[in-house]
Formats: C-alpha cells, structure tokens, sequence
C-alpha cells in the first residue's frame, strides 16, 4: 500500500517537474532559442525553377520575450541564409498579457527593412496587427497602423494583391490575403478582410503562384492554381509533444497545426513564428525562421 509519505514524495517530485518544464518553456525556449526549420517542397504546379523562401512570421514583439534585439538577431541570422526571397507573415504586436513593455511598431518596421533578398521582401498582415489598432477596429476598417509602418519602411504589403516576382522562365505569382479575423465582432465571432477569388482573379497569365495567407483555415478553398500556401498563425500550438500539440488556433485543430501538408495535389507550409500568443510559453516548438527549398 502506497504510504501516505511516499504519496507526498511523489506529488512533489511531480510539481517540481512542472516547474522546472515550465520554467524552460517561459524562460529558455520562448526567449533564447531560435531554430532554422528547412523543408524540401516539390509542388506539382511549380514550374519556375529553384527557389529558397524564408519565412518570419508572428513575432509579437515585447519586452521581455521579443525585443528590438531579439528581432535584430532574427534578421542577421535570416540574411545570412541567403535566400532567394523572404516573406513575413503578419503578426507584430504582442498577443498576451505578460509584457514589461511594447515595442513600436516603426521600429520593428526598420529592422525588418534590413532584411535582404535577391527577389525582395514582402508582407502580409495577421489578426493581431488588426486586433492591437483600436482606431481600425473602431472604424471597422483600414488603415492599418502595422500595414502603414511597413509601407513607410519600405517594404511592400500584399492585401488582396499580387505581384509578379522574377523574370523569364523562372518568374511567379506572390499573392497576399487580407487577414480572414481583422475584425472582433463579439460573441466569438470575426469579420475577416480576406478575398480569395478576387487575388486569384488578378494572375493575368499561367506562371506558378505562391500564397500568402496569415491563417492556414483558408487552405481547404486554395485551387490547385496555386503551387504553394504559405501561412503562419498556429506557433506550431506552441506546445507540441511527439508531432501533436494540445491546444491549436484553427477549426482544424492539428491538421494545419504545423509544417508541410500536402492535400488532393496542394500544398501548404504552416510556420512555428517567433513569437507566442496567450501565454509567453513554448514547449518542444522552439522559435523558428522557416526556410523553404522548392525544386
């Protein structure tokens, strides 16, 4: 029979390890690790040649977790990868309540011009950019302030557009969503921004397609015009044990939790982002910069 001591012991030892796992959650892996992710992609509709992608997404800047030199580190380390073309996939602002201090978004906005590319850096904006602009969501309607920082910094944002990245033989289509929850409407209910048939609608010609969409729900409706779904979003659920995470902010739930998908034919690549929302924790989802290779 169990003693009522040994019961004690073990209640403790097992409070003590959540503790200790927690603590590595909140104060090492959100804070101090940074990961390169690499994929290998082979899309059945990319025709365009060899192209590596770097993918920064959902940073929620603050002190302490995400600082102005956090993020400068973020950007030297992505440089250095040399890839041919970087997108970041919205969400600058801080997405909790354990924040000593936020960071302006002109700021972040000129570190992220830093970031170079032989094909540019584009951007797309998330949930959060809209959520954090009271006056916005107040209007119900744009500007966006995070959308009007990147423009002054000089780097291009892809809401319901495209543009036609490359040339010759290896040029494609990079087409931005609008944010598909830019608007709280209460009771749990959003408005979303997002017109898929009306981007696509824009591709005047038959080069290979590349999306960016903030939240990875619009993958199902993506045609197979479109080589490539690029979103951020989840943070891989920020807890993820042994492929699966507990928690994840989609009606998919692990489905488009995190990493490659591939679906009658399509494909999407789900980013871990920088960052974190809710609660400053990740467990076994280390920050990432996401570098894709397609072929």
């Amino acid at each position: 029979m169990l003693s009522r001591r040994k019961f004690l012991q073990g209640l403790l030892g097992v409070t003590l390890a959540g503790l200790v796992t927690s603590s590595y959650g909140v104060f090492v892996e959100a804070a101090y690790r940074l990961r390169v992710q690499r994929w290998q992609i082979r899309p059945a509709r990319w025709t365009a040649g060899p192209l590596t992608i770097a993918v920064v997404s959902d940073l929620h800047m603050c002190d302490p977790w995400v600082p102005l030199k956090r993020l400068q580190q973020v950007v030297r380390q992505t440089n250095a990868l040399r890839p041919d073309l970087i997108v970041m996939l919205g969400d600058i602002p801080a997405g909790h309540r354990f924040v000593s201090r936020e960071v302006p978004v002109a700021k972040v906005a000129a570190a992220l011009a830093e970031l170079k590319a032989p094909l540019g850096l584009y951007a797309i904006l998330g949930n959060h950019d809209w959520w954090h602009d009271t006056a916005a969501q107040a209007r119900g309607a744009g500007p966006n302030l995070v959308g009007e920082a990147l423009r002054a910094a000089g780097i291009p944002v892809l809401e319901n557009d495209v543009v036609k990245v490359g040339q010759g033989a290896g040029a494609f289509w990079l087409a931005g969503l609008a944010d598909q929850l830019a608007f709280v409407e209460g009771h749990g209910l959003f408005r979303g921004l997002d017109d898929l048939p009306g981007t696509l609608a824009k591709l005047t010609d038959d080069a290979p397609a590349i999306l960016l969409a903030h939240e990875p729900d619009i993958f199902p409706k993506v045609p197979d015009r479109v080589a490539l779904t690029l979103s951020g979003h989840t943070h891989g659920g920020q807890v993820r044990i042994m492929g699966y995470s507990p928690v994840v902010p989609s009606d998919y739930g692990n489905r488009y939790a995190y990493g490659p998908v591939r679906e009658t034919g399509r494909d999407l690549v789900v980013s871990g982002g920088i960052g974190c929302s809710i609660v400053p924790l990740r467990l076994g989802m280390p920050p990432e910069i996401t570098l894709i290779e397609l072929a």
